[in-house]
């Protein structure tokens, strides 16, 4: 028996028969064979620890997530180095299986402004200034993931999709601005209210008569749109009128901000100046009203009486955990004779970062038990004392007229939806500011 040991670790028991070269042959075919043996069994444990390689990078995501797309992400979303490595932390903090889905999904990314804000109240700094930027930076990118769904960017280019009941505003050069709403559209013409406001001349007759007119569609933007009237039905005692379909009707104004509806007692400050604007709290006076909905560039407030447009006003009230302070200017008014109240449409001042906030927080439902969006019900603000039913006369106004208002308890009539075109509790709409 001759042993032949090679590179291999197996040894080879080859049997002597014959001369020298039958067995030097012998030995270099099992010698080839061995080496043989060996590089296929090297294949074999290398592919397994490949294959349990792959699985374990396949099991924790490597392959299925990239942060430095996360990063690239960030910097094309508007966020500094800094701010997308908190992000960063955020998102692990919440467990995303997809960290970048965080810029495109707006329930991921409301998850994650959640979780900052508790953060930083946990540490009680939800007053310092740098955390007060990022946050308005996380809200700003909100906004534009809210913006960009399909139901803000698709907009109407016919009469013909407008929805009925969309309250309208009827322009006729002659008289003035009057009140309508959609009845029922078909294929030929459109069938309106009869239009509500000033006293018209004897014999007028809406027949014929050519109209501009703008409606604001929820969630949407606002249009406008010249037809004429092809038929007055007030003779046969229907106030309905027929006007015709435009196909090519204008699109004016978008939505910039996200409103909420609130229906919450509010405490309106008229202002002598736009200037006295402040976001203190106020622990007394003001005069009653409901907040109809608010949003960081406005809100709709219901008071009672009459009040012009053009009033500065400062607004305190508390939809959700915090009391909200908004300052702004009285846009438009629509009043109720009957049971003297009106709704103010108010274009506010930009309010500060913390302030701004507060208001998002509410406006997108951050911390509400119910996530469907539908309002929670709070307070008046911190308003002690008892605030006032009516409003004197305070100046302001344009054209040096007088502007007065009052706050109306809970039994004044408020409309309802976040459009910025409201009816008034008469039922007459109104442009929002």
């Amino acid at each position: 028996i001759l042993k032949v040991k090679g590179h291999s670790p197996f040894t080879f028991r080859i049997p002597w028969r014959g001369n020298s070269a039958v067995a030097s042959g012998r030995i270099f075919r099992y010698y080839c064979r061995g080496v043989l043996k060996l590089s296929f069994l090297t294949i074999i444990v290398a592919f397994l620890i490949l294959s349990a390689v792959l699985f374990l990078l396949l099991r924790f995501g490597v392959f299925r997530f990239s942060w430095l797309q996360f990063y690239i992400r960030g910097k094309e979303s508007g966020f500094s180095f800094s701010e997308i490595s908190l992000l960063r932390r955020v998102a692990i903090a919440n467990k995303l299986k997809q960290p970048e889905s965080l810029f495109r999904s707006v329930k991921t990314l409301d998850r994650c402004i959640r979780s900052a804000i508790v953060g930083y109240r946990a540490a009680g700094s939800t007053e310092n200034a740098r955390n007060v930027e990022f946050l308005n930076k996380l809200f700003d990118f909100r906004t534009r993931v809210e913006f960009s769904q399909p139901k803000y960017r698709l907009g109407l280019s016919s009469t013909r999709g407008i929805t009925p009941g969309q309250p309208l505003k009827v322009m006729l050069s002659e008289t003035g601005i009057y009140q309508s709403k959609l009845v029922e559209t078909n294929r030929r013409y459109m069938a309106i209210t009869y239009p509500r406001g000033k006293a018209l001349p004897p014999g007028f007759s809406w027949k014929k008569q050519e109209l501009k007119v703008y409606f604001w569609r929820k969630e949407d933007a606002g249009y406008y749109f010249e037809t004429r009237v092809v038929g007055d039905f007030l003779e046969r005692k229907v106030p309905i009128l027929h006007i015709a379909h435009v196909d090519d009707i204008v699109r004016t104004q978008k939505r910039r901000s996200v409103r909420r509806e609130a229906r919450v007692p509010a405490v309106v400050f008229p202002l002598k100046s736009i200037n006295q604007a402040n976001e203190s709290p106020e622990r007394a006076g003001g005069y009653r009203g409901k907040l109809i909905d608010i949003s960081e560039d406005g809100a709709a407030v219901a008071v009672g009486g009459r009040v012009k447009a053009g009033l500065p006003v400062k607004i305190q009230a508390s939809p959700g955990e915090d009391t909200v302070i908004l300052n702004g200017v009285v846009k438009s008014a629509g009043y109720q004779r009957g049971n003297n109240t009106s709704v103010l449409h108010i274009q506010a001042q930009r309010p500060s970062g913390a302030m701004r906030i507060r208001i998002l927080t509410y406006v997108y439902a951050l911390f509400d038990s119910d996530t469907s969006g539908s309002p929670r019900k709070g307070g008046a603000g911190t308003v002690s004392g008892k605030p006032k039913n009516n409003v004197a006369a305070a100046g302001g106004a344009p054209g040096g007229s007088a502007a007065a208002g009052a706050a109306a308890g809970s039994a004044a009539a408020t409309p309802s939806g976040a459009d910025a075109t409201r009816e008034s509790p008469s039922g007459e709409n109104n442009a929002g500011g």
